[in-house]
């Protein structure tokens, strides 16, 4: 007689690492992160950082594919935050200046001489107009849980030194989508052209547009210099901080622990990034001058000259913005 004991304890063992197999595969997740730049920029590497601490602190349970140069809403950069909100993209490190359109408190950082230095920065996003902002972002079905940063944007051009309003006369400027951007160039002068970040490079090759402004990381990792930009003006003019942010029902879905794991990691590449990128912002500028770009910094008086000529952009837009919000951003900023 065959004896079928050990084919049917093999049998339910197979079964069993089925089962298990297919519990462990129903358990595990991934979540397509959208940024707008590649690991190459600071940006890039905060969603990686976060895409690694999560997966490191799930124990591979979650893990979070990062979806560069705006892939999830084909180049369209200032699509992200509806996409999201939509739940086309799961989750984003994105910039408050992409998302503005669709949150107008977030153009609070788009405020021109509005914020002067990384203390001011600090200040608002970590006090209580931080928090409205948060609560404005969740208000849309957005889950913000933790700040990044692009940066200090300076301005950039082909023609010539800019140290005053009237040396922006006429230039045409690349500026993202948003009609914060294009109001601050037209108080200026200057003629802006909003254009996505994929077209920009082309513009400023053909001589399209004269010039463009961004952080420092950006115009040294995609080597602006290289596309005719050979003057940099160091003013400060805005800031950018990153958002990361996750769909609400995306959020919903997860267990409470898996929540506070992505809160916690998402402060956590926060905070690396922001010190990495501050830190990194000497190096650049040096290295930026060494390919032979011409800088020019503002002195007092020259950056007051930009502060007056804009006063009008801070009247407009204020009450898009929100009083209330705007009142506890200059608070913060005084105390500081």
């Amino acid at each position: 007689m065959i004896n079928h004991r050990p084919l049917a304890k093999l049998a339910a063992a197979l079964a069993g690492a089925a089962v298990l197999s297919a519990s462990l595969s129903a358990q595990a997740r991934e979540i397509a992160v959208s940024t707008v730049l590649s690991d190459a920029f600071p940006w890039g590497q905060a969603a990686e950082k976060w895409a690694e601490l999560v997966e490191e602190r799930t124990e591979g349970r979650i893990t979070m594919r990062v979806y560069a140069n705006s892939q999830l809403v084909n180049g369209d950069q200032t699509r992200e935050f509806s996409a999201m909100r939509s739940g086309l993209i799961d989750a984003a490190v994105g910039s408050t200046i992409n998302w503005s359109p669709q949150v107008p408190e977030l153009n609070l950082f788009s405020l021109p001489f509005f914020l002067p230095d990384e203390a001011a920065v600090d200040a608002v996003t970590g006090g209580e107009a931080g928090e409205m902002i948060f609560a404005a972002i969740e208000s849309r079905d957005v889950i913000p849980l933790g700040w990044g940063e692009n940066g200090f944007r300076q301005l950039s051009n082909s023609r010539g030194a800019i140290d005053e309003p009237a040396d922006l006369e006429g230039l045409k400027i690349r500026v993202v989508g948003s009609p914060l951007f294009q109001d601050t160039f037209d108080a200026l002068g200057a003629d802006p052209t909003q254009m996505s970040w994929a077209d920009a490079k082309p513009a400023l090759t053909t001589g399209a547009v004269d010039g463009q402004e961004n952080p420092l990381s950006v115009f040294d990792v995609a080597r602006i210099d290289q596309v005719g930009q050979e003057h940099l003006t160091l003013w400060n003019y805005m800031n950018d901080p990153l958002i990361f942010a996750v769909n609400r029902q995306v959020w919903e879905s997860l267990a409470e622990g898996d929540r506070e794991i992505l809160r916690e990691a998402a402060v956590a590449a926060g905070e690396w990034e922001i010190a990495m990128t501050r830190e990194q912002e000497g190096e650049r500028l040096a290295a930026i001058q060494e390919r032979g770009v011409t800088v020019t910094e503002l002195s007092d008086d020259q950056y007051q000259a930009f502060v007056e000529a804009t006063a009008g952009v801070h009247d407009e837009w204020v009450p898009e913005i929100g009083e209330e919000i705007v009142e506890a951003a200059r608070a913060a900023v005084e105390a500081r």
